[in-house]
């Protein structure tokens, strides 16, 4: 028998009430770390639907954040230097980011060369790695 429309909905506001809605990460009373609506993380994880969901959500996030520093200008860079960009978004979140002042003063004068060189520079590309290097190829080569 599956789930019906009606169920679904009392449940929701049952286990929303008993639960609560925590939107980041916690220890439950068993010290289980939880998330949602009573996720158990250390047991159950995440489905890869909803990693996927979560990658989408945070994809667009970064793409807003590309747009929002590079402004329209944004549009017109290739597809793999907005991969590049877009990519270390993600990676760094908008204010880290935004540290990388040589990359982006690069970015908007279109000296990809500099700007790959200046990401290949930064302590984040010692923490990251090959990443790093792929970003930095994508930037320069285009």
């Amino acid at each position: 028998m599956p789930l019906t429309d009606e169920l679904r909905q009392q449940l929701k506001v049952s286990l929303i009430r008993d639960e609560g809605l925590k939107l980041k990460p916690y220890r439950d009373i068993v010290d289980r770390v939880t998330i949602g609506v009573g996720r158990n993380l250390d047991d159950c994880g995440i489905s890869e639907a909803t990693a996927m969901q979560m990658l989408d959500e945070d994809m667009e996030e970064a793409f807003v954040a590309a747009v929002k520093i590079f402004g329209g200008a944004f549009e017109t860079f290739s597809i793999p230097r907005q991969t590049a960009i877009v990519n270390m978004l993600f990676n760094l979140g908008e204010t880290k980011f935004r540290k990388f002042e040589d990359t982006i003063a690069a970015v908007k004068r279109g000296d990809w060369a500099a700007a790959s060189l200046h990401v290949l520079a930064s302590k984040w590309a010692r923490q990251v790695g090959e990443r790093a290097h792929r970003i930095s190829a994508l930037l320069r080569d285009g």
